[in-house]
């Protein structure tokens, strides 16, 4: 059997990570851990996908991996080396696809062959095999605007492919694409690594989508948030090509979905609801009216009220990176529980399925007032202002000293929306202010 359908234990190290920590300072001048004490070896022959929701540090972890960020603690070993920036045998595919506009498919897959001082003539024969192998023959001298999304990661796979890596780290790569271009090319890598034509030795996923991860890896690290550890690994034992249908691969993907759920990945929840308790805290990235058709699809035949989330997804027609922050944020706000890969309505989520549409937003605002502290805090600083009125630089202040600046902008964009669906607080896009609802002028903000 080949290496890579047996992947084994013994087999040589390509990176390994010992300890490995990240921390960032936040906006009271405080170090604040992204991750910590993170322990991972990859070895030859293997496939391995990294899920974990948001905060659990997936990326940067990634990008120590490639040497585009140093770790503040522990250490990276690359082929037996200490990690000191970029390898020439790793190679990252990004999410965004990372092409220069202005420069051919030919030139973009050659440039990182160039900068490792390749001369010219093996550039261009090296960069044409790739091109080749990965399927964009007669493109060459396209630019990146000529070419749709699949095939622009497809320039980014070969340009990632053309150095001939020992790793190949990839951030998501398929994600940005349609569900059938995504799988396509996920195939697509699937027998190139089989085939061994691209002489990788290692490959790390990171990725949101579970089946995927089933579908592709031979081993799948978990991380938790807040800082991101290694909670869990799972072997995936199945010979490639997989049937997803198949009982045994259904049941693994229970199993993963389980894991991702579960309160070690996703913190502490209902009914204690410890850390969002805290202004800090990461909403999820859930859209309310995608929520509401997600608890009424809940109560609807065939679940009526309990449902498998996988079987949910299919349903719903959702991937997991949609599904998954929905079900987290009903579960935030009392609407439903998640217990081994399970979604189960709560009584209070029944009777807001049951509820008339514009009597819901009277129990969203109650739910998030007390369950959500960044919500309950807006609220709290209106009524105590003499204007009744609270700039959003002040909150995002005292919001940094928990998160990133960027990080803290996406969670109270969300608390925004839902603040205002719930009719919570007003706020205006305009001047960047909140207020109170019966204080709100007229037009300025456009309630929901």
């Amino acid at each position: 059997m080949a290496l890579h359908d047996n992947p084994s234990r013994l087999a040589p190290s390509v990176i390994e990570l010992h300890g490995v920590g990240k921390v960032f300072r936040t906006a009271d001048h405080t170090d604040r851990a992204v991750l910590e004490g993170v322990n991972l070896t990859l070895r030859e022959g293997e496939i391995v996908a990294m899920l974990g929701k948001s905060g659990s540090g997936k990326s940067t972890l990634l990008r120590i991996m490639a040497g585009l960020v140093g770790a503040d603690r522990g250490e990276v070993r690359f082929r037996g080396q200490k990690l000191v920036g970029t390898a020439e045998g790793i190679a990252m595919v990004f999410q965004s696809f990372a092409l220069f506009p202005w420069l051919t498919v030919q030139q973009n897959v050659e440039l990182g062959l160039e900068a490792q001082g390749v001369p010219k003539a093996e550039r261009a024969r090296r960069a044409e095999a790739a091109i080749d192998m990965i399927g964009l023959s007669g493109f060459n001298s396209a630019l990146p605007r000529e070419l749709s999304g699949g095939m622009r990661q497809r320039v980014g796979i070969a340009r990632a492919l053309v150095t001939q890596p020992d790793l190949l780290l990839m951030d998501e790569a398929f994600s940005a694409l349609d569900v059938l271009t995504g799988e396509t090319l996920r195939d697509e890598m699937l027998d190139l690594w089989e085939s061994g034509r691209a002489n990788i030795k290692s490959i790390l996923i990171v990725s949101h989508n579970i089946e995927e991860a089933v579908m592709m890896a031979d081993r799948i690290v978990i991380l938790s948030s807040d800082p991101g550890r290694v909670r869990a690994e799972v072997r995936v034992p199945f010979a490639r090509p997989r049937n997803r249908d198949s009982a045994q691969v259904r049941a693994l993907i229970d199993e993963v979905y389980t894991l991702m759920t579960s309160p070690a990945a996703l913190g502490p929840r209902v009914p204690a609801m410890a850390a969002a308790q805290q202004i800090g805290y990461r909403l999820p990235e859930a859209d309310i009216g995608q929520m509401e058709a997600i608890l009424d699809l809940l109560h609807e035949s065939p679940f009526f009220g309990r449902a498998d989330l996988p079987h949910l997804a299919d349903e719903a027609g959702l991937t997991d990176d949609e599904l998954l922050p929905a079900c987290e944020a009903m579960q935030l706000l009392g609407l439903a529980t998640i217990e081994r890969g399970d979604i189960t309505s709560t009584a209070l989520g029944r009777s807001y399925y049951e509820t008339e549409p514009s009597e819901r937003k009277v129990v969203f605002g109650k739910q998030l007032l007390s369950h959500v502290a960044l919500a309950a805090h807006i609220r709290r600083e209106l009524e105590e202002s003499e204007d009744g009125e609270v700039g959003e630089e002040t909150v995002l202040r005292e919001m940094q000293a928990f998160l990133k600046p960027e990080e803290a902008q996406r969670v109270l964009t969300i608390a925004i929306d839902w603040g205002r669906y719930g009719e919570v607080y007003g706020y205006s896009f305009n001047s960047g202010v909140f207020k109170l609802p019966d204080v709100e002028e007229a037009g300025a903000t456009g309630k929901v």
